[in-house]
């Protein structure tokens, strides 16, 4: 399954997240802070997308009410 995602209220664009059979197999994230945001998609692929998303959910960016990592949950549970 592939995923295109906007995420909202962050820097990051685009999300494209590709899932089979439950497990994340590639991430790429248009926007937002490179570095950080390269380092987590590599730590997702090959987890279950159920429990990223778990792990993901309700993280902040400073005084945002929602940040990349939170914007990826809500992305992930899209496949779930």
């Amino acid at each position: 399954m592939h995923i295109t995602y906007r995420p909202q209220g962050v820097c990051s664009q685009l999300f494209e997240i590709d899932v089979e059979n439950g497990i994340i197999k590639k991430v790429e994230v248009k926007g937002g802070c490179s570095g950080n945001l390269q380092g987590i998609s590599r730590l997702l692929v090959g987890m279950k997308a159920e429990e990223a998303a778990a792990k993901l959910e309700g993280i902040r960016c400073g005084y945002k009410a929602t940040s990349c990592p939170d914007q990826l949950s809500k992305a992930l549970k899209n496949c779930i």
